[in-house]
């Protein structure tokens, strides 16, 4: 985490079921003893997302809601981004 309270986690290869758990339960940690502002995910290295990444992102935007806190993500394929608004995560959560 930075100076102004903001936590990016990089993500890289493949988001499906098996990731998206691992990711969950360490981010989940991370954010209830850390408490960030704002979690930046990055998702410049990503070549592959089923719905399980649109499970992760909703489920730590419900956390980082409770805390106060904000998601973004970023560096998302056209692909995923797609996904992303064909789902209705744009709407609540910043994509860049």
């Amino acid at each position: 985490m930075n100076k102004d309270n903001t936590f990016i986690y990089a993500l890289g290869g493949e988001i499906d079921h098996h990731c998206a758990v691992k990711i969950r339960h360490e981010l989940d940690g991370m954010i209830l003893e850390e408490r960030p502002q704002v979690l930046i995910f990055d998702f410049s290295n990503v070549r592959f997302m089923d719905s399980s990444g649109i499970g992760l992102v909703l489920g730590r935007y419900r956390l980082m809601a409770t805390l106060g806190g904000k998601v973004i993500v970023n560096g998302s394929s056209k692909e995923i981004a797609r996904i992303f608004k064909m789902s209705g995560v744009d709407k609540i959560v910043e994509i860049n």
